[in-house]
């Protein structure tokens, strides 16, 4: 194993907004206890330390980060992370992290359960003893909840480029192209504006294969009076857009014009209760309760939205049993739907940041009825 970076008295300082995070790290691990924290998760590591390497970990101790990655990584981690030291490891990565252990005489290291195996949980504990390893869910998670400057700006242009793209592609939209086409075409069109990749499988779903909220696109051909559900986001700077929007090629066939309406106003009810404080599953109910007047709740069959950052699924979630409470500073996706099977669905989708006053919507595509029309 070799080791690099610069001594702790000549080492460069992280970013601030890295800083920040860090000491804020730093801060729950000390409330526990814990003598440092292993980092596995590659978000939560790109999180602290702004290093994405494929391979690796990071050990986050009181003075101190170590990368923990191998010999492909080593030149990408000394860039990113100048002021990080880097443990470049040629066995296993149990063994670099138990010489680390070793050096530094750690007692009790906290981990993300959720981001480590059983398998790997084992070798790990094999490799440290008598030193422990501590289940430690709690210490970056809540971090992540709350959006900081960085990142909103970060979700800003991940909209951006997912818009964009969205106006170049619908402007191309004819009857006889598939599903499949569309949906290429918009992921080429987010990575010639700056995107790195398309948040998850774009969903693109013509006609009743719209009543599958999670329809994979196929051969299906859209043709002149078809509704057509689109499901997309971009990945810019590691965070992740995402956005749902209803295509009507030619005309809009008038069942789904009144589910249309209905799902826009169950939206627009739910943002409106957007706020710190409120309960979570009180937005939701916003939303069921005007789909309920419309006799269309029954037909709403998902949460209403979910966080979002650098997992497109992540914490906060508006569900119907959660009851924690909005803060300023979450970024959640409102999206109510309405599936009919055999007819098809609607879902319109954005993303909207809590603030101390209430809320803004970060996204702004058209939602009026007539500029979805194709």
């Amino acid at each position: 194993m070799s080791e690099t970076g610069s001594t702790e008295a000549r080492a460069p300082q992280p970013p601030s907004y890295l800083a920040r995070r860090l000491s804020a790290c730093r801060s729950s691990i000390r409330k526990k206890a814990l003598d440092g924290h292993l980092v596995t998760g590659r978000a939560d590591q790109y999180y602290l330390t702004g290093f994405d390497g494929e391979d690796g970990a990071a050990l986050i101790l009181p003075r101190r980060v170590w990368l923990l990655t191998d010999g492909r990584f080593a030149e990408e981690a000394e860039r990113r992370c100048p002021w990080a030291s880097t443990l470049v490891r040629e066995g296993a990565l149990s063994e670099a992290l138990a010489r680390l252990v070793r050096r530094h005489r750690l007692a009790r290291i906290g981990f993300e359960p959720a981001a480590l195996t059983v398998g790997t949980h084992a070798t790990f504990r094999k490799a440290i003893h008598p030193a422990r390893l501590v289940a430690s869910p709690r210490i970056v998670e809540p971090l992540r909840v709350l959006k900081d400057a960085q990142e909103i700006a970060q979700l800003r242009r991940a909209i951006e480029v997912a818009e964009s793209a969205f106006r170049a592609v619908t402007r191309r939209v004819r009857p006889g192209m598939t599903e499949r086409e569309l949906a290429a075409d918009l992921q080429h069109e987010m990575i010639r504006r700056g995107a790195t990749g398309a948040s998850f499988p774009i969903i693109v779903a013509v006609g009743s294969h719209s009543s599958l909220p999670h329809a994979v696109p196929g051969d299906r051909k859209i043709r002149s009076g078809s509704a057509v559900l689109i499901d997309w986001g971009a990945v810019v700077g590691h965070y992740r857009s995402d956005l749902t929007r209803m295509l009507f090629v030619h005309r809009i066939p008038p069942r789904f014009e009144r589910f249309y309406n209905c799902v826009r106003e169950a939206q627009e009810t739910a943002i409106r209760m957007i706020a710190p404080g409120v309960r979570m599953c009180d937005v939701d109910s916003a939303a069921r309760d005007s789909l309920r007047q419309a006799g269309l709740d029954d037909r709403f069959t998902h949460s209403l939205g979910h966080g979002l950052g650098l997992d497109i699924h992540e914490p906060p979630r508006l569900g119907p049993r959660v009851t924690d409470r909005l803060e300023a500073g979450m970024v959640v996706t409102v999206e109510p739907g309405v599936y009919w099977p055999g007819v098809g669905g609607v879902r319109i989708e954005d993303d909207v940041l809590v603030t101390e006053a209430g809320c803004k919507v970060l996204s702004g595509l058209s939602k009026d009825l007539d500029t979805m029309v194709v």
